[in-house]
């Protein structure tokens, strides 16, 4: 079977070497099998986990949820009810934030609809609505 050095891996991935070596140190990566020159020697299989790592980070799992994710796939047999049971926390997670994005969104819009740019900076109420207590 052939077998895959770290930059190799990392190519592969799309990542960088250093990202490689960082998952290894935070469990999510196996430790490589060494050649006997003390390479790293990566299989097929680390290569399909990286690219389920970074998927799972560019779907917004923190590195914490991916552990948990990859844990559940230790063993296969096992109803997947955790694994949707992830997907439902995440996406109410997402949900929060976007609502939180778009009451930001909708102050910034208050915030420069009370200015249309002719004051001085010392006038400018949108200057003054960041000075002031309420949120």
């Amino acid at each position: 079977m052939a077998t895959l050095r770290i930059g190799e891996l990392a190519s592969r991935g799309s990542v960088n070497l250093e990202t490689v070596r960082f998952y290894e140190r935070e469990g999510l990566m196996r430790p490589p099998k060494r050649t006997p020159s003390g390479h790293r020697a990566y299989l097929p299989a680390d290569l399909l986990r990286l690219r389920f790592i970074k998927r799972s980070q560019a779907l917004g799992f923190t590195l914490i949820e991916i552990k948990e994710l990859l844990a559940l796939k230790v063993t296969p047999n096992q109803p997947c009810i955790d694994v949707v049971r992830q997907i439902e926390a995440k996406e109410l997670e997402i949900k929060a934030k976007v609502s939180h994005l778009q009451a930001i969104q909708r102050t910034l819009r208050k915030m420069k609809a009370s200015c249309e740019g002719r004051c001085s900076v010392r006038e400018c109420p949108i200057l003054e609505s960041l000075d002031s207590e309420r949120p």
